[in-house]
């Protein structure tokens, strides 16, 4: 109960801050949240770009005028067998007409021999800070708690002879977890912070040899600005999304932009997203070189909202130096919207209309 308590006297203080140091604070709190105490669970890739922040931040279910139901593809290397692919489906909405917002998330994940899939219930609720619901200016936080089941077929190991650290069997384990965030959106800005696999999970990752890997956390923030053209159907919006890995101690930063078509059937979009790691694996190139590889993603992406109904589609190229194959990930996205209200803020931001 003092938790509580102390978080409720820490709203009411933020509620009387001028706007350009409740930024400031917000921004700190964020930067504490984020270096309190790696991937598992839903994999981070960049379909949250397609309308869905909400996969990677629970304090984004609700936030729209209308409820949201995502459905997600995404393949790589169509010719290869056991290519990594991923299927997702995701719905949120608020409950009612109060603050508070419900959804769920269910995942397929599969890549080699490894697959994991699970399946979240989330709760969120937002605070609102300017005196009518015109001007948006509101915090958010959400919580999403799942069971994630991973795999790993290990029946096909030991063609080759006896290996005393291969069981030669499928390994399974369900583990639950939670996942933690927090959002703030005032006007065009907004600001994203959560930590994802919350709990230590072993998973598969134990064996009898004592080696253990039961740290899957993963630290997200996200910030952006929605720019507005003269002629207002226009909009410009630059974004960045930047991961940790606890246990690895791995980091990457997406750079994103994305622009928007207003019309009168609904909106169109297109962006291009670029994801690159700091961290590199070190390798002998054919000069003998050492070299350090690191992760980069080049993703441009295609939407298109018509009455209610998302399509939206990306192609991920992965153009760092040594690659297993020159193909790349193609996802799809579809969707629609549900019990859509009158629209509540004077913005034009796309993840609220």
């Amino acid at each position: 109960m003092p938790v509580f308590l102390l978080l409720g006297a820490i709203l009411r203080i933020i509620r009387l801050m001028d706007i350009r140091i409740r930024i400031l604070c917000i921004s700190l709190f964020f930067a504490t949240f984020f270096n309190a105490n790696a991937q598992e669970g839903l994999p981070i890739y960049s379909d949250y770009l397609t309308d869905n922040y909400y996969l990677l931040y629970p304090s984004m279910a609700g936030v729209s005028n209308c409820g949201k139901v995502r459905l997600t593809g995404r393949k790589q290397w169509f010719d290869h067998e056991k290519a990594p692919e991923l299927q997702t489906i995701s719905v949120n909405t608020r409950i009612g007409d109060s603050r508070s917002a419900i959804g769920a998330i269910a995942f397929n994940d599969m890549n080699g021999y490894h697959s994991q899939s699970g399946a979240y219930l989330t709760y969120a609720h937002h605070i609102l800070f300017s005196r009518s619901e015109l001007d948006l200016d509101m915090l958010s936080f959400g919580i999403s708690a799942g069971m994630i089941q991973y795999k790993l077929d290990e029946t096909s190991f030991l063609a080759g002879g006896f290996d005393p650290i291969i069981a030669g069997i499928e390994q399974s384990a369900t583990d639950f977890n939670i996942d933690f965030g927090f959002s703030y959106q005032y006007l065009e800005f907004y600001a994203h912070a959560s930590i994802k696999n919350l709990l230590n999970n072993d998973g598969i990752n134990f064996n009898e040899q004592g080696l253990s890997y039961n740290n899957l956390r993963t630290y997200l923030f996200s910030t952006g600005y929605l720019f507005n053209s003269s002629s207002g159907n226009w909009n410009y919006e630059p974004s960045i999304m930047f991961a940790y890995k606890d246990a690895t101690q791995e980091t990457f930063l997406d750079t994103n932009f994305k622009v928007y078509r207003e019309t009168d059937f609904g909106r169109i979009w297109a962006g291009l997203s670029y994801r690159r790691s700091f961290d590199g694996a070190e390798y002998l190139n054919s000069a003998n070189q050492i070299r350090a590889q690191k992760l980069e993603y080049i993703t441009p992406l295609l939407g298109l909202e018509f009455n209610g109904f998302v399509f939206a589609y990306n192609y991920s190229y992965q153009s760092n130096s040594v690659v297993f194959d020159n193909g790349g990930y193609h996802q799809i996205t579809l969707g629609f919207n549900f019990g859509c209200r009158k629209e509540r803020y004077d913005c034009e931001c796309p993840w609220i209309k």
